[in-house]
C-alpha cells in the first residue's frame, strides 16, 4: 500500500562560497600576495643542514695516544711539514701505504693527539726531542665549538617554530593568531546577486510564501509599517518535517530582498571551549546591527534551542545553555527601528526553549507542511522544468499518486526519472518512467534479478492479491492504483493505492475498510497455502497502530469512551514516566484493540471466501505478468480476460531483435532506443 509526500526545493542552486564572507565588522579584505622570501629562506636552512652534516661526516680523524704518535713519527709514517700544534690537540697527516691507517675516501689518514690542560710545554718539548718541525696555531673558540657541535640541532628547532607560528597566524586570519579569532563567527554573507533562488521557485506552501514575503515588504519600504506605528516581527520561526522546503523558503527571502543575508547552522556556534559559542553570537549580531537592513538565518537551531533544564543538560554552565542565553539576550537588545529581522528553521519545534518562542523574539512560527495534491503538482511542475517530458506525463495523476511525500522526495523523483529514461536511451521521460521513478524513491530499487522460489512466488501472489481484490471491493478505501510481485526493497511484493483527496483526518469508515484491506493478504496467502509466513509483518504493525490510535488517541471505543490515554510525547525524557491509567483501563484498553483487529479480520475473511475465484483470476495473473493495473484487476474481477504480453514474451523478443543485424537505413533513433541487456518496466 502506498503512502507518502513532499514539497519543492530549488533546481538552481547558489554557490555557497565563502568570498563575501567578512573577517571583520569592516567587511571583506582583500587577500595578501604570497612572498616568496619564505621560500627561499627555508631552502636556504635546508641546505646549510645538509652542509654541516656533509662535513662532519667527511671528518677522518683518528684519535691515539702521545706515545702512538711518537712510534708512528719513529717508523717515518708521519708526512713531514703536517703537524700542526694547538692548546688543545695535535694533528698530523700519515703518509699513503701507514699500515693499519688505510686511505679514507682516497684520501690519506690523519691522526690527533689530545693534549690535557697544561700539558701543552710537555708535548712540546716531546716534538723537539724527536726532531718533528710543526706549526702553531691557535684554536677554535669554545663558541664556535658548541656552534658546530649544537649548530644543526638548533636549525631544526627554528624551522619547526617558524612553521607553527606562522600556521597559527594564517588560522586566525592575522596577528592575532587562532586562540584570538575563535570567538569570530562563522556565517556566510550572500546577497542578491549570490542567491539565485525568488519566491517563484518555491511551490506547495502559499501560506508560507505570503507570511514571508512581509518580511520582504518591510525590508524595502519600512516607512508603509511605521505610518501606522506597526513594527514588523524580530523573529520568524520555520517549522515542519525535513524536505518540505524551510532553508529554500530562507534562500528565496535572500533573492527577494535586496539586503544582506548572514547565514549560519545552530552547530557552528558549539566548539570544545567554554564560551565560545555565545562569543559567536554576539560577534553575529553585532555585524548584523552594523550591516542593516538584513536577515539573520539560523538553521537547525536546535541544535542550540532546546529547553533548558531538562534532557541531557548538565546545569546552568553547559556550552549549550550559555549559547542560547546569548541568543535571547541579543534578541531582546533589537531597538524599534532595529531593522534586523532573524529566520530560523528547525524539525523539532516542540523542544525549543519557551523563551526563544515567545513573542518579543520569535514573534511568529510559520509552518512548512508537507503539501497537498495541488501543491505537490506545483513542485512537480517546478522540477519538470529542467527535464524533457513526453506528451503523456501527467503531473496532476503524478501528484495524486504521491501522498505524504516531501519536496525533497519529489525533487529525487523527478531526477531518477530523468536517469531511467537517459539509461533506456528514450528522447524524453514518459509517464512510466516517473512512476518507476516514484517507487524506487520510496521503496527501493527492484529486484528483478532476485531468484524466488515458485512456492514463495506463488505465496506472494496470492498475498498481494488478497489485498488488491479486497481494496477493489471496498468503497470506502482508497482506490486500486496497481499490483505487482516484483520484489522491491526489503518487500517481496506491493500494492498500491491512488487517493482521490488529501486526507488532513481519517473517518471510522475508511480506517475500518484500510484495516481489512490490510487482512487480506494473510488470509489469502493462507488459504492458498495452509500455512502463515512472515510476509505480513508490516500489515499487522500497521492494523495495529491503526487500532490502538482509535482507542487510545481517536475516541472510537464505546467502552473506553471520549478519553485519551495516550500520553504526552517523552521522547526528551531519559526515563519514561509510568502510565496514566491504572490495570484495569490497560486490559479493557488491549481488549478493544483486539476486538477491533478481530473483527475486521473476520470481515476480511468473509470478502475473500466470497470471491475466492476472482482473488485466484488475480492471482494467476499476477503470476504471469508480474504487474497488473487498477483497469487489469477490474477485468478479471467481471471475469474478462486481459491479452497483453507476458515478461518472458517480453524478454524473448528483446533478445531476438538483438540478434537480428540492424537494417542498412534504420538510425539510432529509429530504433525504438532500447538498449540490448536491458529488463523492460512490465509497469
Amino acid at each position: 500500500m502506498s503512502s507518502d509526500q513532499g514539497q519543492g526545493s530549488n533546481p538552481k542552486k547558489s554557490k555557497p562560497g565563502r568570498q563575501n564572507e567578512p573577517s571583520g565588522p569592516g567587511g571583506p579584505q582583500p587577500n595578501r600576495p604570497r612572498r616568496p622570501l619564505m621560500t627561499w629562506v627555508i631552502l636556504f636552512a635546508l641546505v646549510a643542514l645538509v652542509w654541516v652534516v656533509a662535513v662532519g661526516s667527511n671528518d677522518t680523524t683518528t684519535q691515539v695516544d702521545l706515545n702512538e704518535f711518537k712510534t708512528l713519527v719513529e717508523n717515518k709514517d708521519v708526512e713531514l711539514g703536517s703537524v700542526s700544534v694547538s692548546a688543545i690537540e695535535l694533528l698530523a697527516t700519515l703518509k699513503e701505504g701507514t699500515t693499519g691507517y688505510p686511505l679514507e675516501n682516497g684520501e690519506p689518514a690523519r691522526v690527533s693527539v689530545e693534549i690535557a690542560a697544561g700539558g701543552l710545554p710537555f708535548v712540546l718539548a716531546e716534538l723537539k726531542g724527536l726532531g718533528i718541525a710543526f706549526e702553531m696555531h691557535k684554536s677554535d673558540s669554545t663558541w664556535m665549538q658548541l656552534l658546530i657541535g649544537f649548530g644543526p640541532i638548533l636549525l631544526v628547532f627554528i624551522i619547526i617554530w617558524f612553521f607553527i607560528l606562522r600556521s597559527m597566524q594564517n588560522a586566525g586570519g592575522g596577528p592575532g593568531g587562532m586562540l584570538s579569532n575563535f570567538g569570530k563567527s562563522r556565517h556566510r554573507v550572500q546577497t542578491k546577486d549570490t542567491v539565485k533562488v525568488s519566491f517563484r521557485d518555491v511551490a506547495g506552501v502559499q501560506e508560507a510564501k505570503e507570511e514571508v514575503q512581509e518580511l520582504v515588504t518591510f525590508l524595502k519600504d519600512p516607512k508603509r509599517f511605521q505610518r501606522l506605528g506597526g513594527r514588523i516581527p524580530r523573529g520568524v520561526l520555520l517549522e515542519g518535517l525535513p524536505g518540505c522546503g524551510k532553508t529554500l523558503l530562507a534562500k528565496a527571502i535572500a533573492g527577494e530582498a535586496d539586503v544582506p543575508f548572514f547565514s549560519i547552522s545552530g552547530s557552528d556556534f558549539v566548539e570544545m571551549f567554554v564560551g565560545v559559542g555565545a562569543s559567536r553570537v554576539r560577534d553575529l549580531f553585532k555585524q548584523a546591527k552594523e550591516n542593516c537592513p538584513c536577515i539573520i538565518f539560523l538553521d537547525e537551531i536546535d541544535a542550540v534551542g532546546r529547553r533548558r533544564g531538562g534532557g541531557s543538560a548538565t546545569g546552568g554552565h553547559d556550552e549549550r545553555e550559555q549559547t542560547l542565553n546569548a541568543i535571547l539576550v541579543e534578541m531582546d537588545g533589537f531597538d524599534a527601528t532595529d531593522q534586523v529581522i532573524v529566520v530560523a528553521a528547525t524539525n523539532r519545534a516542540d523542544v525549543l526553549d519557551p523563551a526563544l518562542t515567545r513573542p518579543g523574539r520569535f514573534d511568529r512560527t510559520v509552518s512548512v507542511p508537507l503539501p497537498d495534491l495541488e501543491g505537490r503538482a506545483q513542485i512537480l511542475a517546478v522540477h519538470a522544468r529542467k527535464v524533457k517530458t513526453g506528451p503523456d506525463v501527467d503531473l496532476v495523476r503524478l501528484g495524486r499518486g504521491t501522498p505524504m511525500f516531501s519536496g525533497a522526495d519529489l525533487a529525487a523523483m523527478i531526477n531518477e526519472a530523468a536517469i531511467i529514461a537517459t539509461m533506456a536511451d528514450k528522447d524524453f521521460v514518459e509517464m512510466s518512467d516517473l512512476e518507476e521513478a516514484r517507487d524506487k524513491v520510496r521503496w527501493g530499487r527492484a529486484r528483478r534479478s532476485h531468484k524466488v522460489e515458485e512456492e514463495d512466488r506463488v505465496a506472494t501472489a496470492y498475498h498481494e492479491a488478497g489485498h488488491a481484490v479486497v481494496q477493489s471491493l471496498l468503497e470506502d478505501a482508497d482506490p486500486l492504483h496497481k499490483v505487482t510481485i516484483i520484489p522491491r526493497g526489503n518487500a517481496g511484493g506491493a500494492t498500491f493505492s491512488l487517493p482521490e483527496k488529501d486526507r488532513h483526518g481519517y473517518g471510522r469508515k475508511y480506517i475500518e475498510a484500510t484495516l481489512r484491506v490490510l487482512c487480506g493478504g494473510r488470509i489469502a496467502e493462507e488459504k492458498k497455502t495452509g500455512d502463515t509466513s512472515s510476509g505480513a509483518s508490516m500489515d499487522i504493525k500497521m492494523a495495529t497502530q491503526y487500532a490502538r490510535a482509535m482507542v487510545l488517541e481517536w475516541g472510537m471505543s464505546d467502552r473506553v469512551g471520549f478519553v485519551n490515554y495516550s500520553g504526552s510525547d517523552h521522547r526528551e525524557m531519559m526515563i519514561m514516566p509510568e502510565k496514566e491509567y491504572s490495570d484495569e483501563t490497560a486490559k479493557v484498553i488491549d481488549e478493544e484493540i483486539r476486538k477491533i483487529v478481530d473483527a475486521a479480520y473476520d470481515e476480511c475473511t468473509r470478502l475473500v471466501d466470497t470471491h475466492w475465484e476472482q482473488l485466484v483470476a488475480v492471482a494467476e495473473a499476477l503470476l504471469k505478468y508480474e504487474t497488473l493495473s487498477c483497469d487489469d484487476v477490474d477485468k478479471l474481477m467481471r471475469g474478462e480476460r486481459i491479452e497483453k504480453p507476458t515478461v518472458a514474451e517480453l524478454l524473448s523478443a528483446e533478445a531476438a531483435k538483438s540478434t537480428l543485424p540492424p537494417p542498412a537505413t534504420k538510425t539510432k533513433k529509429d530504433s525504438g532506443g532500447d538498449l540490448p541487456g536491458i529488463m523492460p518496466s512490465p509497469a
